[in-house]
């Protein structure tokens, strides 16, 4: 796996998507909840930048913080 961005580049790349691929992020975080069910980072930056056409960047970060909230949840 790459290295992940630093919390500043995650929050300004979060703050472009919507503008980018003209869905919210709580519209791609369920899609990312609705999807098939795929363990490993990568995979699921790979799924998203397939089946959604997304740019690695913007895939990654929405993984990152679909991982994040999860985590988040789970406390």
């Amino acid at each position: 796996m790459s290295q992940l961005f630093s919390e500043e580049t995650h929050r300004n790349m979060l703050a472009r998507i919507p503008h980018c691929t003209g869905r919210d992020i709580s519209e791609w975080l369920r899609t990312v909840e609705e999807g098939p069910s795929l363990f490993r980072f990568d995979e699921k930056v790979s799924w998203l930048r397939g089946e959604h056409d997304l740019a690695y960047g913007h895939a990654k970060a929405i993984v990152h913080e679909y991982d994040l909230r999860r985590a988040a949840r789970k406390r």
